[in-house]
């Protein structure tokens, strides 16, 4: 395969790009690597994969139509993983300007260069976050999300629906998957499991939003990886009444633990006991997430599976190796 994958310097775009190339596909990354969070650890990632034998870069921007347009005629692209956007539930409440050029017109262009260039597959990010309030539990992809309570959580869903408009009208193959609190080694700052271990080991208070009251199905980054590897070479298949279709995954591990039973993990990591500093639900968060993944099950054969204790283990060796605390 020839693969576009955009937001290659972020967090699941690196560990993306990574495993694409050792399994011998030569992939196109692109990244503005903007200041949303540190672009020194931006930078370290690609100083990584520049060591991977069929990996290529590029800054660009995914709003930048012309480049990107460019771009697609000149490599002609097979799969695109489309990872690229503004992330982050409370940034959006200060900052919709961002979310409205990177998420809408950014998905917009991507969409247009997939319907002139026709690649067999579209994989592109969605997010948890679409399920908003919802009461029912294990949130499922049949169920409905009208009711997003953050910005960012309702650009998601509206790729979802620019998507299944340009599926329908241009016989695009998309996969649209909806990440549930994807953490591991090379994670972002604004994370919990990254903002947590940093005040722990400065010997800071960490803030515990809905006064502990919360779950999150917590995801280890390589099951997300997995999920991405299995479903580029398998787009979705459409009846024959459709030209194409746009199908929406769960990507969770499907078991949700507690805030505070998380929190216990990263202690037992750390080998160090934080000071918890319990505060009021925060705008645009919700109390639980958890995820039905029978569809990813049924269509490439895996569900996630790496164990929480785990995979913050591997977080904290490798914050502590990366920042020599």
């Amino acid at each position: 395969m020839t693969v576009l994958v955009t937001g290659a310097a972020g967090f699941i775009g690196y560990h993306t790009v990574k495993r694409l190339c050792l399994e011998g596909h030569e992939v196109v990354g692109i990244d503005n690597l903007n200041p949303y969070y540190s672009v020194e650890l931006k930078e370290a990632r690609l100083n990584q994969l520049s060591e991977l034998q069929g990996f290529r870069f590029q800054t660009m921007d995914i709003v930048d139509k012309p480049g990107l347009m460019a771009l697609f005629e000149a490599e002609r692209f097979t799969e695109v993983v489309h990872l690229a956007a503004q992330a982050g539930v409370r940034y959006s409440l200060d900052n919709p300007d961002a979310y409205a050029q990177s998420n809408l017109v950014g998905f917009l262009n991507v969409l247009e260069a997939c319907r002139h260039y026709r690649p067999a597959h579209l994989i592109y990010a969605s997010s948890s976050s679409v399920y908003g309030a919802n009461s029912k539990l294990p949130f499922s992809v049949d169920d409905p999300v009208e009711h997003p309570v953050s910005l960012y959580a309702a650009t998601k869903r509206a790729n979802e629906l620019l998507a299944d408009s340009y599926c329908h009208l241009y016989g695009l193959q998309a996969s649209g998957l909806r990440f549930f609190t994807v953490y591991g080694p090379w994670g972002r700052p604004d994370m919990a499991l990254f903002k947590f271990t940093e005040a722990i080991l400065q010997g800071r208070p960490i803030d515990i939003y809905n006064h502990g009251h919360m779950a999150r199905d917590f995801t280890y980054i390589d099951d997300i990886v997995e999920s991405i590897v299995r479903l580029c070479p398998k787009p979705p298949v459409p009846d024959a009444q459709a030209k194409g279709v746009n199908r929406i995954f769960n990507i969770g591990r499907g078991q949700p633990i507690a805030l505070l039973d998380f929190v216990d993990c990263l202690e037992a990591a750390l080998g160090m006991k934080a000071q918890r500093n319990f505060l009021p639900m925060q705008a645009g968060d919700v109390p639980h997430t958890w995820a039905d993944v029978s569809a990813l099950a049924d269509w490439v054969g895996f569900s996630p599976h790496v164990e929480v204790a785990a995979g913050v283990e591997q977080f904290v060796r490798w914050y502590r190796d990366f920042y020599q605390v």
